[in-house]
């Protein structure tokens, strides 16, 4: 996989449209966006721009109005942005960040059985 541009807290609100969507026209991002978050259209559409030039938006020219799309999936972001907080805040270690959620969350009998789960289900992938 390549690497995946960084997306700021703004250009994550105009993907989550995208990516619920599969695709919607700019001018559609821009009224829920305006509802939404009280930007400005000339913001919105700054931030589409910056999302086309980074390759995470594709745009149907042939269009009016342009229809955006997303060229990179909500996983493969979410996997990207994952990957820096680990390495960012917990040196990349992933057992520290889960050891210190664990210890730091109030955990439900119910959330532990959960999390048991998830990690017996994954040993049983390696077998």
């Amino acid at each position: 996989m390549n690497k995946i541009p960084k997306i700021s807290d703004s250009e994550w609100e105009v993907m989550k449209i995208v990516w619920d969507r599969a695709s919607v026209t700019s001018k559609d991002i821009v009224k829920e966006l305006k509802l939404s978050m009280n930007w400005k259209e000339t913001t919105i559409y700054t931030l589409i721009k910056r999302l086309v030039d980074k390759n995470i938006i594709g745009i149907k020219k042939d269009s009016s109005p342009n229809i955006c799309y997303p060229l990179v999936s909500q996983k493969e972001c979410r996997m990207e942005e994952r990957m820096s907080f680990i390495k960012k805040v917990y040196n990349g270690s992933l057992n520290l960040m889960l050891a210190n959620l664990i210890e730091e969350q109030e955990l439900t009998d119910e959330d532990i059985e959960d999390l048991k789960c998830i990690l017996e289900k994954r040993s049983n992938k390696r077998r």
